[in-house]
């Protein structure tokens, strides 16, 4: 596949087909990492950072786990009363 190379405001363009994007999963907005190399550009979707929300919404009464007994409290653990 071809792609043109196009001018948006100072910089350089690359427009993604959508059957590409779809590929690579990407979507607009997406962050994408660019490297150059012997064999020339390359596009990657860069790595999704995890939001410890995102975890938390996956949490399901069917995957939590029951709180572990480890014993009295010792050293700083302990409330002073």
């Amino acid at each position: 596949m071809t792609a043109t190379i196009q001018k948006w405001g100072n910089s350089l363009a690359l427009r993604i087909p959508f059957a590409v994007a779809k590929q690579i999963h990407v979507k607009e907005g997406d962050p994408v990492t660019l490297k150059v190399g012997a064999s020339g550009l390359t596009v990657k979707a860069a790595p999704k950072k995890i939001n410890l929300d995102d975890l938390l919404d996956q949490v399901t009464p069917e995957n939590l786990h029951l709180a572990t007994e480890w014993g009295a409290d010792v050293g700083r653990e302990v409330l002073p009363p």
